[in-house]
Parts: C-alpha cells; sequence; structure tokens
C-alpha cells in the first residue's frame, strides 16, 4: 500500500498546476475515487485536498521571493483571483502575500512527502559544519564574545559544542518541551518551575539541573545579541516562543535573531526579531490555550495552529494512532515521525500519548 500512495503522491506532485481532478487520479491509480482518498488519508494522516492546498502554498512562496506577479502566481497554482490566493495564503501563514513578498519571514517548509523513507527522515542532508561556518563568514559579529546562542535541546548543544562551532561566543541549550504540559505566565521564575517539573514528572532538583542550570549566562549575563536556533516545528517553535517571552518580561533590550531550520534539512534562515508581542502571544497561546491577538511571523503562526489543534482529544495524530493500533510502538513511533515532521514531538512525547490513547 504505501507504494501505491506514493504513486499518488508523485502523480499529485506532476500535475500542481493543474486544476485537481480526484476522478483522474482514481483513474491513473486504478481504484475508486473514494478508495484513494480513504487511503491516502489512513496512510499519510492528511487528506488529499488539504496536502495539495498546503504544497501549493509552500511553493508559491518560493515564487513570491523571486518577486513574481503575485496574480500570476495565484493564476499558476489555480486560484481563480489575486483575492482568493490571498485569502488562502492568510489562512495558513497569518500573513497575506504581498506582506511575504516585502519581509520574507521564515514558514514551516512543506514538503513533498516520502512514504518509503525507511526512517532516514532526520538524516541531514547538508553538514550542520558547512552552514555555520558560512553564517560566521557572512555575519562574524553574531559570533563574538558578547553574543549569546541559544540551542534547541542538549542534543544540538553537544554537536555544536564537540565541532566548535560558535567561536567565542557563549551558547546553550533550552531542554524544554513547552508544546506539553501547563506553564505559567511568568517564565523561569519560582512558580514556573514547580508546575513545569510537575508536569514532567521531575523533581524540582532534577528539572533545574536540566532546563535551567545550562541557561545561567541567559540569567546573568549582559549580551549585545542574542541567537535563537531554534527549527520550523511546533516543538521548537513553541520553545523559542517560551524564550522569547522571556527576553521581554526581563527587559533585554539587545538584537535578536533567529536562525530557523528544518530537521531533514540544516539550511538556516536568519530574521532580526523585533521584541514587542511576544509575552502577550506566550500567555495567550501556551497559558489560556487561545489563538494570539497579535499578529506573528508565519512559522510560529503555524507552529501555534498546530499545537492548538494538538490539543483537541480528536487531534489527527490521535485519529492516526486509533487507526493503527496493531503496529507495535517502534513502527508507529517510525510513522509518526514521518507522517507529521511539522509537529516535531520526540519519541517521549509520541510514547506518552500511545500509552494513553491504547
Amino acid at each position: 500500500m504505501n507504494e501505491q500512495i506514493q504513486l499518488m503522491i508523485d502523480w499529485i506532485e506532476t500535475n500542481f498546476k493543474n486544476k485537481f481532478s480526484l476522478d483522474e487520479l482514481s483513474n491513473y491509480m486504478g481504484y475508486s475515487p473514494y478508495y484513494c482518498s480513504f487511503k491516502f488519508h489512513q496512510i499519510t494522516g492528511i487528506s488529499i485536498r488539504r496536502y495539495i492546498l498546503l504544497r501549493r502554498l509552500y511553493l508559491s512562496t518560493e515564487d513570491l521571493a523571486n518577486n513574481k506577479k503575485i496574480i500570476d502566481i495565484a493564476f499558476d497554482y489555480g486560484y481563480s483571483s489575486h483575492e482568493a490566493y490571498s485569502r488562502a495564503f492568510k489562512n495558513i501563514f497569518g500573513i497575506n502575500p504581498r506582506e511575504y513578498q516585502l519581509n520574507k519571514f521564515p514558514v514551516q517548509s512543506i514538503v513533498k512527502l516520502n512514504i518509503n523513507k525507511n526512517g532516514e527522515w532526520n538524516k541531514m542532508n547538508i553538514s550542520k559544519k558547512i552552514e555555520v561556518e558560512k553564517l560566521r563568514h557572512d555575519r562574524s559579529e553574531l559570533f563574538d564574545k558578547d553574543v549569546l546562542h541559544i540551542l534547541n535541546g542538549q542534543v544540538m548543544y553537544e554537536e555544536f559544542n564537540n565541532n566548535r562551532l560558535m567561536g567565542e561566543s557563549d551558547y546553550a541549550p533550552f531542554n524544554e518541551a513547552m508544546c506539553v504540559n501547563e506553564t505559567t505566565d511568568q517564565t523561569f521564575d519560582k512558580e514556573f518551575i514547580l508546575i513545569r517539573a510537575a508536569g514532567h514528572h521531575e523533581p524540582v532538583e532534577r528539572y533545574m539541573e536540566k532546563v535551567i542550570a545550562p541557561l545561567a549566562n541567559l540569567f546573568n549575563k549582559e549580551y549585545k545579541c542574542i541567537v535563537l536556533w531554534f527549527g520550523e516545528d511546533m516543538f521548537c517553535q513553541m520553545n523559542l516562543l517560551t524564550i522569547l517571552a522571556y527576553l521581554e518580561q526581563s527587559g533585554y533590550e539587545g538584537k535578536v535573531f533567529l536562525n530557523s531550520f528544518r530537521e531533514d534539512e540544516f539550511k538556516v534562515n536568519q530574521t532580526e526579531l523585533k521584541l514587542g508581542p511576544y509575552h502577550s502571544v506566550y500567555k495567550e497561546v501556551l497559558v489560556n490555550h487561545a489563538k494570539p491577538s497579535h499578529e506573528v511571523m508565519p512559522v510560529l503562526y503555524q507552529a501555534i495552529n498546530i499545537y492548538l489543534d494538538m490539543l483537541n482529544e480528536d487531534n489527527p495524530v490521535v485519529k492516526y494512532i486509533n487507526k493503527n493500533k496493531n503496529l507495535s510502538t517502534k513502527e508507529m513511533i517510525n510513522r509518526l515521525f514521518e507522517r507529521f515532521p511539522t509537529i516535531g514531538y520526540g519519541d517521549l512525547q509520541y510514547i506518552e500519548l500511545i500509552n494513553k490513547i491504547r
């Protein structure tokens, strides 16, 4: 069945700029439209039409970045008007195409599905070392001794540390999973530590050792610039939002840069961020579980929508697990990694969810 779904995906990819017809796809596959639609959703965790919508809009960002006329892009991807394309674009990315074209904010990469990856979803296609050295060459001032780099997680920190990638600057890991469990209005205070430790079923001392102690330089030193290395997925973006909220509540006045990247291809998109709405957004989203009242960059907007969706008991991941309960836990986790890359859960989050459902 995986081979058949991959054939569907390949056909869809070669026909993106044509008006989609489920009947034509079913004729190509030799199965009924219902069977194609049902099996695609069962195996991939997403409907055919949703997949096509997301892929078309993501591919259109490349044309926008190259300053192609928006009306031409709209027609190229099957929209009847500039307005219809703009509505669809804003619904997914949180800003209109013209805003994206002017600012080129990072977005989540909605890549072609590959059903037959055999668990290799997280292997890097481009060396981290080469990419970081390129950044150091282009922006050497961001690797000075009065700069702090915050990396998403211990694994990334150790890899950067072992390869001595950061020049004279300080760097630290943020070892959290803010997309699960409850949190508090103020970040990193006593109440925050107690709530987060309880949520992770850890002693307070262990939580402080793992999460708080590595961030000592953030709390105790002054920096002219802080560079945040966080992936595009929801897991990383909720961690990013927490760090940004702390910078605002602590009155940080230096520069802030986001180095956003995909996990499967370490290609960095660097953006300078202006502090202002993030503490409010943090409280609205992570504390109150509501949509933000402020406009945020597309990659964070997309992640917030995923986060809020994952709070629902009938979210796509839960549905997928329920439909595939016969799989072993190991195989289930591998498939979840492949099918839901924009969520960014790790083994621990998926194991807890699988056990809860079973």
